[in-house]
């Protein structure tokens, strides 16, 4: 009889409390100290642009320096991914190969001034306020942290 109190003793040692007990998890946000807020400008020619008429080329440009202008931010938010290639023969480089790229979702830009530089090119200046980025991102993800658990 003393064996068998000992192999239960054993058994409930070995596998800890977890049998016995349950636990709630309480979580809490976790907000960052600072906020940047991150600025672009994207530039377009405007005689370059297709269109009929002058106007037309003007807002074309407008829109393609707005474009530029995102690119810019998602550079700044994501990164800028940059393949390489080069090739040698004899010692003697060949052939070189660079391209870049940017993807990703800028939600949140706010356009602060699109307007004409000089007389054919135009701007377009954005900037991205990453409080509001936060913000957007809180409603949607909900990051937590454990705040308290409680054995019962």
């Amino acid at each position: 009889m003393k064996i068998f109190y000992s192999l239960i003793v054993a058994a409930f040692t070995l596998s800890g409390c977890s049998l016995l007990y349950d636990k709630h998890v309480e979580w809490e946000y976790v907000e960052p100290e600072n906020y940047p807020v991150l600025t672009a400008v994207g530039y377009a020619p405007i005689d370059e642009q297709s269109g009929s008429s002058a106007s037309l080329k003007m807002l074309q440009a407008v829109k393609a320096s707005k474009l530029d202008a995102y690119r810019e931010l998602a550079e700044q938010v994501y990164g800028h991914k940059v393949n390489a290639d080069q090739s040698l023969s004899n010692m003697l480089l060949e052939n070189e190969q660079l391209q870049s790229s940017v993807q990703g979702v800028i939600r949140g830009a706010k356009v602060v001034r699109t307007y004409a530089v000089g007389e054919n090119t135009y701007a377009t200046e954005l900037e991205l306020d990453m409080q509001k980025v936060y913000d957007i991102y809180l409603s949607v993800a909900k990051p937590r942290r454990i705040k308290d658990v409680k054995y019962y």
